[in-house]
């Protein structure tokens, strides 16, 4: 892809998904502003980076005022702001709506969906200015399937869809196209770390834990980050000028399985 004289900021760029975004993004001629809490990991990435491809800001995207000085960084190479991946985002400890604490429901949406809000509010109008933009915020599978015990981030993952379609309906006669990404099980190291402890729990390793995940994906298999920024890429670049509204599942195919009856085969197959 090519992405020569695009400046792009990416939310949660210092560790996973985001990390190999900004990644991409530089290898295919991108500058980069990565944000995240952690000023250390940010430092890491932009480090190991060539020197001028990026920038960085320890901020949080649920505060408006941190959002602007996100936006001030990305502005300050010059040449405007043409793409936003909104990938920052976090969980909560599994609870049903009933024992859900009001606390993290508020937290998470704040983060999962308020924080892209407030991105897209501050980065559009720039966008505009520069006749042309891109946003690509990274729901999740659970956006469009719900996962037991996950309410807050579900519902925040479904909303961000829909806030991205409305934004892509209201922006696109602007030339502002937004489009949103859904990821499946992804072997970050955060999940890695995840998987681990529950490996632990359950007498295994977490090789076994990632085939049982992917036993009734059509392609068998769990995902790598890079599988995700490869399609970031192209959705910041110009051979993706006529896609916006879409929403994209990156899940091996797993949202076309019927679970009862992937269930109902893995019992036929055991006779």
């Amino acid at each position: 892809m090519d992405l020569k004289g695009k400046v792009a900021l990416i939310t949660g760029g210092g560790t996973g998904i985001g990390e190999v975004i900004a990644r991409r993004f530089v290898a295919d001629g991108a500058r980069v502003c990565i944000t995240g809490r952690r000023q250390e990991m940010l430092d890491n990435v932009a480090k190991s980076l060539p020197s001028g491809t990026t920038k960085t800001c320890s901020a949080d995207v649920s505060d408006p005022k941190d959002v602007e000085r996100m936006v001030e960084t990305a502005l300050s190479f010059g040449g405007g702001l043409h793409v936003l991946v909104n990938n920052a985002a976090m969980s909560h400890k599994p609870a049903g709506v009933v024992d859900l604490d009001l606390a993290e429901w508020r937290k998470t949406l704040d983060i999962n969906l308020t924080g892209p809000f407030l991105t897209m509010k501050a980065s559009i109008p720039h966008m505009i200015n520069a006749g042309v933009g891109s946003v690509i915020n990274i729901s999740s599978l659970a956006g469009l399937r719900c996962t037991p015990g996950k309410p807050a981030y579900c519902a925040s993952k479904a909303g961000l869809i829909h806030l991205t379609m409305q934004a892509a309906l209201d922006y696109g006669r602007f030339r502002v196209r937004c489009n949103v990404v859904c990821p499946a099980a992804m072997k970050t190291d955060m999940f890695r770390g995840a998987m681990e402890h529950f490996a632990k729990i359950v007498g295994t390793d977490v090789e076994d834990i990632f085939s049982r995940f992917s036993n009734d994906v059509p392609l068998h298999r769990v995902a790598v980050p890079e599988e995700i920024a490869g399609l970031c890429s192209y959705l910041a670049g110009d051979d993706s000028s006529f896609t916006t509204g879409t929403v994209i599942p990156v899940d091996g195919g797993a949202a076309i399985v019927d679970v009862s009856g992937a269930a109902m085969n893995r019992i036929t197959e055991g006779l």
